[in-house]
């Protein structure tokens, strides 16, 4: 009778649970036996930890039992083949058990013994530091992500042969770089099946190494609504005809927004390890990530889910970055109806039947919008003939309770020939701006320091009513929109949290009468005869 034990990580959601792995051999009618509650995925492993076993040692011709624990916990995929084999050899005492019982494994293995590369490494490896973990086995392309956790010891291995000459003190056999082993295209941030993000890691949508901020021509207001969303974290909505500039600001979004501090980094990497979505040898995410999804884009697709236990959607994938819904009224109301908890709560709740997984989702929202179907309604000249009704029911697609969470709504008019042909003013670069946006997040950061938020958009309207109000007489005009119905409670708490950004960019110790009327105009789209460029931006 044989028996030994290691661990791996089981993963829920974006989070990981430590699952030991424990093999019993004792003799009778050679069987492998998998218990623990594992699903599909995780019942193949007999036959790839079978066939792999054959390349590293002789398969124990006795009654075999691997159970996982604590079984109640839902397991799944492939991750466990390292920890499964390992415990077998354990059991058959081809290596020393005492070794195995303080190592985590996390890997897939081939038939061939290979060791192939699995989703959620980092937060795999954060669980089982977390867990007083100090050794943790990784594919040898997962290994720069796992390095990632401190205070953990990390072996990169390429093969079953070479974990078990590892193991054993025996000498590690050159095994060549494995082809194969690397991630398949679900894995290498390709694609998700049915989903079509359209996701661009570090804030880098499509070929962000030449966009600039100063390519976008004209377009002052929409250049301030910019600069204000990325510093305070505000969703904003640009409205206009085709051509005038929406998706140019948009994909420029991400790329002012300061780098993500260690902390967030992390967070984002794990749910992108998750989601399978890290391209090969780039291990950390360290800008805000940017996630436009296509209009046909489903609501499982958008807040995540999925067969089994549910994984990251879009909402999820760009938390500490951008989502961009291009042609917003043509998603389905059932899809943009559902971001409406995240925007609030800064996370999703998905229930399935397998169990229910939190998702971090604080990302910033921005929308872009044709003013009718065809784009030229209330343009002089457009040629606009869509009826009226079918004018309200376009508009009509983006719902109230959805736009009254939404800070900064802003017509994006079409350029004029004198700003096409640069006669006029450029606009600042990406850099300029940037630089004026960490400033202003360094600002908020330092007067947020002893609370639980970050930004601007975070803090409560009763916080910020009674801890940080406005200047004595500023919020005036605000209050009589409230009083006439033109703002709703929400709306008024948002303005104000607008107005501290406002007042953070113009290095203000407080939001000035100036900075409120921005704030209310932006918030509205009524122009309130305020200046609308901030810094040089105009």
């Amino acid at each position: 009778m044989g028996f030994a034990r290691t661990c791996s990580v089981a993963l829920v959601g974006v989070e990981g649970v430590v699952v030991e792995v424990q093999a019993d051999l004792e003799p009778g009618v050679a069987a492998f036996t998998l218990v623990g509650l594992p699903d599909k995925s995780l019942s193949e492993s007999r036959d790839r930890v079978r066939a792999a076993e054959n390349s590293g040692g002789e398969w124990p011709q006795k009654k075999l039992t691997v159970g996982l624990s604590p079984a109640s916990v839902p397991k799944s995929g492939s991750g466990f083949d390292l920890a499964i084999a390992s415990a077998v050899l354990g059991a058959a005492e081809r290596i020393d058990p005492r070794v195995l019982s303080e190592i985590v494994m996390i890997g897939e293995l081939g038939l061939d013994g290979r060791v192939r590369p699995v989703r959620g490494v980092l937060p795999a490896v954060l669980a089982a530091a977390d867990a007083g973990y100090e050794q943790v086995v990784v594919p040898e392309c997962s290994a720069g992500e796992a390095a990632l956790v401190p205070g953990v010891s990390v072996l990169g291995v390429r093969s079953l042969r070479q974990l078990i000459a590892v193991l054993t003190d025996e000498p590690v056999p050159d095994e060549p770089p494995d082809e194969t082993g690397r991630p398949d295209p679900m894995l290498a941030g390709l694609s998700i099946p049915g989903q079509g993000l359209g996701v661009g890691l570090a804030g880098m949508p499509h070929d962000a190494h030449i966009l600039d901020l100063a390519d976008v021509v004209g377009q002052r207001a929409a250049r301030t609504a910019i600069e204000v969303a990325a510093a305070g974290v505000h969703h904003v909505l640009l409205q206009g005809p085709p051509g005038a500039g929406k998706t140019m600001l948009a994909e420029r979004l991400p790329l002012v927004m300061p780098p993500l501090t260690r902390e967030e980094a992390l967070e984002v990497t794990a749910i992108h390890s998750v989601a399978g979505m890290l391209p090969p040898g780039k291990p950390m995410v360290d800008a805000a990530p940017y996630c436009a999804p296509h209009h046909s884009a489903t609501m499982q697709s958008l807040v995540g889910g999925g067969q089994g236990m549910p994984r990251p959607g879009a909402v999820s994938l760009s938390h500490r970055g951008v989502l961009f819904l291009d042609e917003a009224p043509e998603f389905s109301g059932q899809a943009l109806d559902a971001l409406r908890q995240p925007l609030e709560s800064g996370h999703v709740v998905i229930a399935r039947s397998a169990g229910v997984v939190r998702l971090p989702a604080r990302f910033l929202m921005a929308l872009a919008a044709n003013p009718c179907p065809c784009g030229n309604h209330a343009l002089v000249g457009g040629g606009c003939e869509c009826p009226p009704a079918a004018v309200r029911r376009y508009q009509a697609r983006l719902s109230g309770p959805l736009l009254d969470r939404v800070d900064l709504r802003v017509d994006v008019e079409p350029v004029t020939r004198a700003e096409l042909t640069g006669s006029g003013a450029q606009g600042e670069t990406t850099a300029v701006v940037r630089e004026r946006v960490r400033a202003a997040r360094e600002r908020a950061a330092a007067r947020l320091a002893e609370t639980p938020w970050r930004t601007n958009s975070e803090v409560p309207g009763h916080a910020l009513r009674t801890r940080w109000p406005a200047a004595p007489g500023a919020m005036d005009e605000v209050e009589n929109d409230l009083e006439r119905g033109f703002l709703t409670a929400r709306g008024v708490d948002r303005v104000l949290r607008v107005a501290w950004t406002v007042a953070d960019l113009c290095g203000h110790d407080r939001p000035r009468a100036q900075d409120v009327g921005l704030a209310l105009q932006l918030r509205t789209g009524i122009s309130r005869g305020v200046a609308v460029a901030i810094g040089g931006s105009g």
